[in-house]
């Protein structure tokens, strides 16, 4: 990577760069924290830039700490969060908690202190609103193998912080199996419809025991299968393989529903209805 391609403060190259250099070259994230120009300011970066300017005192929490830790799927809007406790303003393109966090719920992490994994989806589901902090969570805990249980810990430890309440009602919605926020949608869709929650990324073998097939979403007792298509399969070459795919599941007697964009969320009553009548089909008791 070439120079000044991750965030830095200007303080620290006082005599390298002119102000001429820093209008024309580079872009202010924070006061006092620069990146050059046409470099992607993504989530990950900007939780480099806020651990910079907020201090050594504060702890990244959040979507920041869920960038470092590998999380997919945030919006590069998303604002930097931090623990810095006895301060609550915060800049533009920042949130600032004014709460206490313990030694056990953060650590170093490329020279920043980062919350665990756990204490970044307790802040998350605190914060938001119900789908979006699932959805949240969900990538958080398919990127790090985290738990449901890891932050209902949590919310036993801070039973009395604000937001409490709002995270513990959508543990039980939590799944890591999700590996995009359309998988977590279809299958939230499903289950506030009142369906059975369905199972994800479901493996089917072959008769000689070997996996050929795994599936975002379904119920094993119905053979049934919900899979979303993303663009990943428009091309001419995917196309072929899922219908070859699709082909070997029915011939097992599996029953796969596929959806996508616009029947997810154009015409969710559509999507329910159709899964409900091949579990009703099947004689699942919907």
């Amino acid at each position: 990577m070439g120079a000044y391609e991750e965030p830095f403060l200007r303080s620290a190259v006082a005599g390298e760069l002119t102000d001429h250099q820093l209008y024309h070259d580079f872009v202010r994230i924070y006061r006092g924290v620069y990146v050059r120009k046409h470099v992607e300011v993504t989530p990950a970066r900007r939780a480099q830039a806020a651990a910079l300017f907020a201090g050594p005192e504060a702890i990244l929490t959040g979507f920041s700490a869920a960038a470092l830790r590998g999380t997919k799927w945030i919006d590069n809007q998303e604002p930097a969060e931090v623990i810095r406790v006895g301060h609550r303003r915060a800049p533009a393109g920042m949130i600032a908690h004014n709460c206490r966090i313990e030694p056990d719920e953060f650590e170093l992490l490329g020279g920043m202190s980062v919350a665990t994994s756990a204490r970044a989806a307790f802040d998350l589901g605190r914060r938001l609103p119900r789908v979006p902090a699932i959805v949240a969570v969900d990538a958080l805990c398919n990127a790090t193998g985290l738990k449901p249980a890891d932050v209902a810990l949590l919310a036993e430890r801070w039973a009395g912080l604000r937001g409490v309440a709002r995270l513990r009602a959508i543990l039980e919605d939590v799944d890591g199996g999700a590996e995009s926020p359309p998988e977590t949608h279809t299958r939230l869709t499903l289950v506030d419809a009142g369906l059975p929650r369905p199972e994800t990324q479901i493996r089917i073998r072959d008769p000689y025991g070997r996996v050929f097939a795994r599936s975002d979403m379904g119920w094993r007792d119905w053979l049934t299968l919900v899979e979303y298509d993303g663009v990943d399969h428009w091309t001419r070459r995917q196309r072929g393989l899922d219908i070859e795919r699709q082909a070997r599941l029915e011939a097992q007697g599996w029953t796969v529903i596929r959806v996508g964009a616009e029947l997810l969320y154009d015409r969710p009553g559509v999507l329910v209805a159709r899964v409900r009548d091949k579990l009703r089909r099947a004689g699942a008791p919907v």
